[in-house]
Parts: C-alpha cells; structure tokens; sequence
C-alpha cells in the first residue's frame, strides 16, 4: 500500500484508521501532500476534494452531523485553516464532532518570511475542545496527543484540532504496511450523584400545576414514542417543540410564535401561560419570542436535561440533568403523576383558535414570502432530509406545520447564514436520503462555492426565496426605504442564480408568481438526472407588511 515517507504523517493516518474515522475532506495544498497521498491511497477511508476550505469544512460538518461520528477536514498551511474557524464554531456550539487536521511548517520555519506561513498553534482557542500541536521527532508524544485529540472529538462530541509539521520532501512515498495502533480510553470517571436532585425534580414536578416543556434543536429518533405520549396526556403540561425538534405529537405545540405573539400584549394572558416548573431538552432555541416571554415571566424552577451542558438562557436554571433525554426519561417517567388542572386544556384550545386564523389568513394573503412558504411546506415529499439556512427562512418555517416524514436540520450553533448550501450537500451525501435545501438569496449567494464539488446527489434539490436583499432587515426595528437601509443593511441587489446552475451543473427553475411557483415545485420534484433549483422571486416591499399583518391578525380581539 501507498503511504507518505514521512513518520508522522503515517501516525495521524493510522490512528484515525484506528478509531474508525472514515470520512476525510481534503482541500488541495503542498504542504498537506504527506496525509492527501495517505488518506486517498487507503480504501479504508471516503475520500472527499472541496476546494474551498469554508465550504469543506460547512461540508464536512454536514456529514458528521448526520453519521454522528467525527469527519475529519485537511488543509494545507496558511490561511487555509482559517477559512475552517465559521464551521468550527458553528460544530462547537452544536456538539457535532469535527477533527481539523493542518499540515504547517516546522516551529523554528514560523516568523522568518516564508510565505504560506501563520502562526497556527492554538489558532481555534475559544471555540475547540483540544489541541495537538504535535512536534517533529516526538514519537511518544506526538502519539499521546493525536489519541487524546480523537477521543476528545468521538466522545464529547464537538470539535478537535490537530496541527501536524511537515519538513520537505512532501511528496516521497513507500510501500509499506503501516504501524497498527490501539485506540486509546481512558478511565472512566464515575457520574456525579444525582439521586438526590432527581428526588427533589419528581417532587415539584408531581405538584405543579403548570409545567412547560421546551425542546430545541433534536436529532430525529432520539426520543421514544411512549414517553412522547406519557408527557402529551397530562393536563398540567404543555410540551413546546421547534422545527428542528423532529418532535410530532398531536398534543404537542408546534409554533411557539403563534401562541405567544397574540398575547405578547395581554399581561393576563402571559401569567396564565408562566409556568411553576420549566424542562428544556434538545440545542438552542430559534424563537425570540418564547425567550423573552420566559425571562421576564420566569418559573420557580428550570431543569435542563443534556448529556454535555446547560446554558442558563432564562436566568433562572435550577440544575443541570448530566444525561440524555431518553434516559432521563426513562428513569423519571414512572414515577410521574397526571396533575390534574387546566394548563393545557387553555392552550389547546388557544392552539386551535390560531390554526384556524392561520388558514385563513393564509388563503387570503397577496404573492409574498409567506405565500410562497405556505405553498413549499406543501410540496415538498413526505421521505425528505430538509435543511434550513439561517435568517428568515427558519423563521417562517417556525410558523408552518412539518410532515412526520421530514428529518429537519438548520445550523443553529451560531445561527449564521454562512455554509448552509455546504451543510445540506455533506448531509445528504451522509443521509442517503433525497434532500431539499431551503434557503434565503442572501445565504444561497453567500456560500455558492458549496456548489463546487462533485458530490451533489441526483435527488439534491435546491429552493431559493429571492426577496432581492436580507429581508429580515425590513422585520426588524429600523428605518426602512431609505438609500442608506437599501444599501447597508438590506443589501438590495439583483442577482439570479440562474448563471451559477448552468455553471455548476443543476437544472434551473424560475417561479415569480403563485401560478408558477406551483408549477415549478411540481417540476422541481419530478423524477430527473441531476440536481435541480427553484428559484422564486418575491416583492421585496411586500413581504414584512404581510407577516406583520399575519400576526395581528392571529390576536384573539381581531375579528375577521
């Protein structure tokens, strides 16, 4: 077997190959030449070329995110590394296991004028959970640190860092069998007791009257059915669930936004809704609304239930459950009580009396973003790997209902617009399942390189909504319609994505009305070689008077 001359490029190979890490991104460079030859040479590993670096690593995290193992990303020295730091971060905030592994120059070649040269050690340092900065000859060590790095990534789930010098010759290779290496544990520590906070929580549970349960960002599956239903029935709970909470349950309350915005000024209203105890589960939380509500209107008691950390998001967190969900679950449901009262009963009947004036309001509105989201939400197939980009489009889809069918993804760890596309296409090269991205123009346009692989499935597919500009801008507070709003914040351009589909290889759509917008969705899911893309064009000035409307019109003292 090929393998690179160099030691210590065969050690970071074999340990990976060792801990089963078997899908390697590699952007091309020099300096990474000793683990490319290695990696691609050995049939043990999916090898993937994305060649620029943001997208590679937006790419790789999409497939650990749905394998839920750690890929590993090579780059060569320089500035390549850095280009990594938004999906690090992004995988550090959303506990998605990532190896980053960076060829550099040796430590006495850093600082002399050698080009391609930063200073890489410690390059992540707030955002990673270990670094190896390994040394040329340092066997032992060297060992030492790249097991650590590995472990560290595969059990805590998050991202790793490892920087590997390299002196020339790179591109020397052997043929050689390759040391074996045994995957390093450590002990295992002992978990914390928490009978006694698990006593104290079944208590207050088992006598409040009111309790709310909010689920975050939730991999599909984690969560079985009967406890689903165990915590449906009980009239002193009301469980709310996010679009990325992958959570369906008839008496569950999907749409936070359309309970709490209709009463947001009715402060009788809001203390009937405040709960006595508080159970989060899942990552983090995509409405504002429901935060807010919560800071100020705070329970007695918040419990968050996470295997790895806790954010104090309300201000008022009691204790942290060091567990996952379905275990806890399973060790605190039995002894659980129906309480009776009329928590839910009261919003049951408000979830009703919203989903009704959403119908309607929907059949009534003009051709705008919320018409547009409407009719997507019911084309898309039943079987479906969905992936949201960031901004508005997750937002709106917080307002529609989601088919049991969907597996549903956004990256939330830093909610930024960037990597999205990258995402979806490493996720639905790991999934196996057709795949839909959904996304903004802003973030569409701002991560098009994502488009520039070989790896787009036939059944990847593509909605853009182009609203011309970032037309959550024109939601938010600020003053709108100006020349210094248009350039600066909304960003209005008149891009098409029409010229990077015939570059890159994808079957474009255009819709600019409801009439085509039904007719291209019907085209965009038939069966066909090759990726396609929707675009649909929206009237930028229409679009956040619409969703104002929409919730005034959801408030129980309007009448129409």
């Amino acid at each position: 077997m090929i393998y690179p001359k160099i030691p210590l490029a065969q050690t970071v190979i074999a340990l990976c190959k060792a801990k089963n890490i078997t899908d390697i991104v590699l952007s091309p460079g020099s300096r990474n030449a000793p683990l490319t030859i290695g990696f691609t040479h050995d049939d043990f590993f999916n090898a993937y070329s994305v060649v620029d670096e943001r997208c590679a690593a937006f790419f790789a995290m999409g497939i650990s995110q749905q394998t839920r193992r750690p890929s590993a990303l090579v780059c060569t020295s320089g500035s390549a590394l850095l280009n990594y730091y938004p999906a690090v971060c992004e995988a550090f905030y959303s506990d998605i296991p990532l190896i980053v592994i960076s060829a550099d120059r040796p430590a006495e070649k850093i600082d002399i004028g050698d080009g391609q040269t930063i200073r890489q050690e410690n390059v992540y340092a707030n955002h990673i959970l270990f670094s190896a900065n390994l040394i040329e000859g340092e066997d032992e060590f060297n060992e030492a640190q790249i097991q650590i790095a590995l472990h560290t990534a595969v059990t805590q789930k998050g991202p790793v860092h490892i920087n590997v010098p390299f002196e020339e010759p790179l591109y020397e290779v052997v043929e050689a069998d390759v040391p074996v290496f045994k995957p390093w544990f450590p002990e295992v520590m002992p978990e914390a007791d928490e009978h006694a906070w698990t006593a104290e929580f079944l208590e207050r549970w088992n006598s409040a009257q009111r309790k709310m349960i909010l689920v975050g960002v939730n991999h599909p599956g984690d969560i079985p059915r009967e406890y689903l239903d165990v915590l449906g029935k009980d009239p002193s709970v009301i469980v709310f669930t996010e679009t990325t909470s992958n959570l369906h349950h008839p008496d569950f309350f999907p749409g936070i936004d359309k309970i709490i915005a209709p009463i947001e000024k009715t402060e009788e209203a809001l203390e009937k809704l405040r709960p006595e105890l508080l159970l989060t589960f899942g990552g983090l939380v995509v409405s504002k609304k429901i935060k807010a509500f919560l800071r100020k209107y705070a329970p007695k008691w918040h419990y968050h239930v996470d295997a790895k950390k806790a954010y104090d998001t309300f201000f008022c967190l009691t204790y942290h459950f060091k567990t996952d969900p379905a275990t806890f679950f399973a060790n605190s449901i039995p002894a659980m009580h129906y309480v009776a009262g009329d928590y839910r009963a009261y919003w049951s009947e408000a979830k009703e009396r919203r989903e009704k004036k959403h119908d309607m309001y929907t059949e009534s509105t003009p051709f705008s973003d919320f018409k547009v989201y409407h009719h997507i939400f019911q084309a898309i197939p039943e079987r479906q790997l969905l992936q949201f980009s960031n901004s508005a489009t997750i937002r709106y889809a917080q307002l529609f209902a989601m088919k049991t069918g969907w597996q549903i993804f956004c990256n939330r760890g830093t909610s930024g617009i960037d990597g999205s596309t990258s995402t979806a296409i490493g996720a639905s090269v790991a999934s196996g399942l057709p795949a839909t991205l959904v996304t903004g123009d802003l973030s569409f346009f701002y991560d098009s390189n994502a488009l520039w692989n070989n790896y787009k499935r036939e059944d990847f597919r593509i909605i853009v909504v182009n609203n011309g500009g970032g037309g959550i801008f024109r939601i938010l507070p600020g003053h709108k319609n100006t020349d210094n709003f248009d350039t600066y914040f909304e960003t209005v351009h008149g891009l098409s994505a029409e010229h990077l589909c015939k570059m890159y290889g994808l079957t474009y759509i255009k819709a600019d009305h409801e009439a085509g917008l039904k007719k291209g969705l019907k085209l965009l899911y038939e069966e066909a070689e090759g990726p396609r893309l929707l675009e649909v064009f929206t009237p930028r000035t229409v679009n956040d008077g619409v969703l104002i409307d929409y919730f005034r019109h959801l408030s129980d003292n309007f009448d129409e």
